[in-house]
């Protein structure tokens, strides 16, 4: 079904249901849930996803899940082309389907899925073709990669505060002592305190803050280095052998629109 808002959606009786959208740039959804799952795929754009607990970032090739009566926002970098996939919470569950936010690869065979599901109708018959695409649908879900696209926030209001300003424009002059200094806070006692909150070192953190920031600004129409140095990093090249790493292509040959050879199954890193 294309055009639909997923409000229409909530009362269909399918247990999967799937949807196609256009969104232009800076299109933000405020603050809401489902109560069903929800699996966002666009073949083209960057779509930020944020909750409470975590910002996640998806670019084409990429798809998001979100749990049942998860609160989130989503804001669209660049011209967005979205296929959603909404499930019901006993059908995510009878899958084993992620039960937190996260970023998965998108294959081929699912994103062809996703565009003939978007054809379908809401009241498919229960044993007919549109049915057996759709399991078909979780299957494939059920096996995608979760990929590194995301940075993790603090339950610390006022570490939260930092955290959110450094997403929006984490910049070169981050450092854990200016921080540490805004929170009254001594060098030690912040790495501990932020490790404590997100898990990870603030190093690593502020290394995925940039790199999704920067995947923002070059969906949003900035040239690399632009983009790049924006987000804080040394240099271009930099940002490219980090680009390459994660998505395993240079940045201009990713979101050139051109088919890419696709590499082979491996767990992505930062």
């Amino acid at each position: 079904m294309r055009n639909a808002s997923a409000s229409s959606l909530e009362s269909t009786p399918r247990p999967v249901v799937a949807i196609g959208n256009e969104y232009g740039p800076d299109v933000v959804f405020a603050v809401h849930s489902h109560r069903r799952a929800q699996l966002m795929y666009a073949s083209s754009g960057v779509i930020t996803v944020n909750t409470a607990s975590g910002s996640w970032v998806v670019p084409p090739e990429r798809a998001v899940w979100v749990p049942p009566d998860t609160e989130h926002s989503v804001h669209m970098s660049g011209k967005v082309r979205m296929r959603s996939l909404y499930i019901t919470a006993q059908a995510a569950s009878a899958k084993g389907l992620p039960q937190a936010c996260c970023v998965v690869e998108a294959s081929p065979l699912l994103q062809a899925l996703l565009e003939v599901a978007i054809d379908l109708p809401l009241h498919y018959a229960p044993l007919g073709r549109a049915s057996r695409v759709m399991q078909l649908l979780l299957d494939e879900v059920n096996v995608m990669e979760v990929q590194p696209l995301n940075a993790p926030m603090p339950k610390d209001p006022e570490l939260a505060r930092i955290c959110l300003a450094l997403l929006q424009a984490p910049g070169p002059d981050a450092s854990i002592d200016r921080l540490a200094a805004q929170l009254a806070m001594s060098r030690s006692s912040f790495t501990r305190h932020f490790r404590s909150e997100t898990g990870m070192s603030f190093g690593r953190w502020l290394q995925q803050a940039r790199f999704l920031h920067a995947l923002r600004q070059i969906a949003s129409g900035s040239q690399v280095t632009q983009a790049a140095l924006d987000a804080g990093y040394s240099s271009a090249s930099a940002f490219t052998a980090a680009f390459r790493q994660v998505l395993g292509h240079a940045p201009s040959r990713y979101f050139s629109g051109e088919d890419l050879p696709r590499r082979g199954t491996h767990k992505a890193g930062f």
